[in-house]
């Protein structure tokens, strides 16, 4: 049986990058776990199940699971996983990730791990691609120099943060993801002329943002092999 792991936020993950991905993989028969980076339950990003910004369709699931997968209820920690376990590791977005996720170093060891490993494979979502800029490969060098990416690109959060980097919730964004990625050597293209954007460079397979999930989760399917 195909085993993934899911590597979620505490401060605010997307709610369609999580759950759209966790329920297509599971419905292909994938044994699944999830990790958060303390062992605490993630917190969903509440803009996510607002039916006025996602549809009420798309609110009501992820809400739902939100509140009744028990793989989200009863997360382990991040420290405690093991990459050697899985066949893949899932780090879906969300403007939380870059408080937690990606400034964790059990995090940036699953994804080194995962994507060095031969047989294993990386899935890395929207704000969670930030994780790249920040990941170092056995020998020192930046995981993401010279590969192909795509991520939550520069021209969206622009839309969203004010003058002063701070978001709706009053948060100062800590960096951009796309600035920071291309700084540590990725080739971005978050190809903003598709309606959606999933790139595959070896065993790191990167997605957009939230109207990518789905196309992320049936890609990784095809690339772990699964029907």
């Amino acid at each position: 049986m195909t085993a993934v792991l899911f590597v979620v936020s505490e401060e605010g993950y997307w709610g369609e990058e999580c759950i759209d991905p966790l329920q297509t993989l599971s419905d292909a028969g994938a044994d699944i776990d999830i990790a958060t980076p303390s062992g605490s339950k993630a917190v969903v990003d509440d803009r996510s199940i607002d039916p006025e910004n996602v549809g009420e369709e798309t609110a009501e699931r992820v809400r739902e699971a939100h509140e009744n997968d028990q793989r989200l209820q009863n997360p382990m920690p991040v420290a405690n996983a093991d990459s050697d376990m899985y066949d893949a590791v899932v780090f879906p977005g969300g403007h939380g990730t870059e408080w937690d996720v990606n400034q964790d170093s059990h995090a940036r060891r699953l994804l080194r791990n995962a994507v060095e490993d031969e047989n294993g494979k990386a899935l890395v979502v929207c704000h969670a691609v930030g994780l790249l800029a920040f990941t170092r490969d056995s020998n020192g060098e930046f995981l993401v120099e010279g590969r192909d990416v795509t991520g939550f690109p520069n021209e969206w959060e622009e839309e969203i943060v004010d003058d002063h980097d701070r978001m709706p919730d009053g948060r100062k964004l800590p960096y951009w993801v796309e600035d920071e990625v291309k700084a540590a050597g990725g080739n971005w293209d978050a190809e903003l002329g598709s309606d959606t954007s999933v790139r595959v460079d070896g065993d790191l397979l990167t997605a957009r943002g939230p109207e990518s999930s789905h196309a992320a989760a049936t890609t990784l399917l095809e690339v772990l092999g699964v029907k």
